[in-house]
């Protein structure tokens, strides 16, 4: 069931430093006990979103709902989140149990007490073997875990997590992917997720919220956000998109939409600059009408079938369905 307490929303949220926007009189809606990934580049404002929400930054203006208390003026502690930090800011000298205990240590929870609330968030998180091992003692995997059960024993109403997976390796990286998710529909929680990484969003969430220059560019499900951009910057950040300038206006077209054909039969004449083989398809790119750059996806038996190279001359073809028209 879905508590309305993890139901989040802001209000015209605005961070000023002097008279530079961090945020700029953002709102939204999230939805309960949902995964949410704030998605950008590296400063249009997510973390400080994420920051605000959390208690770590004032709000300039605005107002931050959780339920339906505005939070926006209480201290972190009192806020019903929880936050777990990119360095995950383990305490060296204590132990898992006691790093995952500490917060119930300062709220005065009795030891007998503390330490039971500590074992269950260490099962949760598969890590009952490793109670009594020092922080240095741990895999980078296995720190996260550390860090997630401390932030989840306070059994807050939403999870904040800031670029939780930017110190992992790629193979460790996806693996605790699977295990966020797993442990967000467990819980039932609401996670709401800062990165920069558009392939960590696509996976991870039910609702993207992509930002850009302190603002909001669009919202909705992984889905809808990856197939239909609403702007030209949310096109080319979530990538694998080409944006073509036609005469109707500009649009946005997978890549993998695009096909090749000879020069003189193609809906655009363009001039193969780059062929990358990437496995289970090729990616050429080519410079055609006014100077832009178009790759086309082409499925590996396809194109090795009729390989092209730099330089060469071809037609480039779609579908008239799949274009899609941006905003700007």
């Amino acid at each position: 069931m879905k508590d309305k307490s993890t139901e989040l929303e802001l209000i015209s949220v605005t961070k000023r430093y002097g008279t530079t926007y961090a945020v700029n009189a953002i709102s939204h809606h999230f939805k309960p006990a949902s995964y949410t990934c704030l998605l950008g580049p590296s400063g249009c404002g997510k973390s400080s979103t994420l920051r605000m929400i959390a208690g770590h930054e004032t709000v300039s203006d605005g107002a931050i709902l959780l339920g339906d208390r505005d939070i926006s003026k209480l201290p972190p502690a009192k806020r019903g989140t929880a936050m777990m930090f990119q360095n995950y800011a383990l305490f060296p000298h204590l132990t898992v149990t006691d790093n995952v205990a500490f917060s119930l240590k300062m709220k005065g929870t009795e030891q007998k007490q503390r330490r039971a609330a500590a074992l269950e968030m260490l099962e949760l998180v598969d890590l009952t073997n490793l109670a009594d091992r020092l922080p240095d003692q741990l895999s980078g995997g296995q720190q996260q875990r550390v860090a997630l059960a401390r932030a989840l024993i306070t059994r807050p109403s939403m999870l904040l997590l800031d670029e939780p997976l930017s110190a992992l390796d790629p193979f460790l990286r996806i693996r605790m992917r699977t295990e966020l998710k797993k442990l967000q529909q467990e819980l039932g929680i609401s996670f709401l997720h800062v990165t920069h990484g558009q392939d960590e969003a696509l996976a991870l969430a039910d609702e993207i919220v992509v930002m850009n220059n302190a603002v909001i560019e669009q919202t909705g499900p992984a889905r809808d956000v990856f197939n239909a951009p609403k702007t030209e910057f949310v096109a080319r950040f979530m990538g694998g998109h080409n944006v073509l300038a036609l005469p109707e206006g500009h649009f946005a077209i997978r890549a993998d939409a695009v096909g090749l054909t000879t020069a003189d039969t193609g809906k655009l004449e363009a001039s193969v600059t780059a062929v990358e083989y990437q496995g289970t398809h090729v990616s050429v790119t080519a410079r055609g009408m006014g100077d832009q750059e178009i790759t086309a996806v082409v499925a590996d038996r396809l194109f090795f079938d009729n390989p092209k190279n730099p330089g060469d001359r071809v037609g480039l073809i779609w579908e008239p369905q799949d274009l899609h028209k941006l905003a700007n």
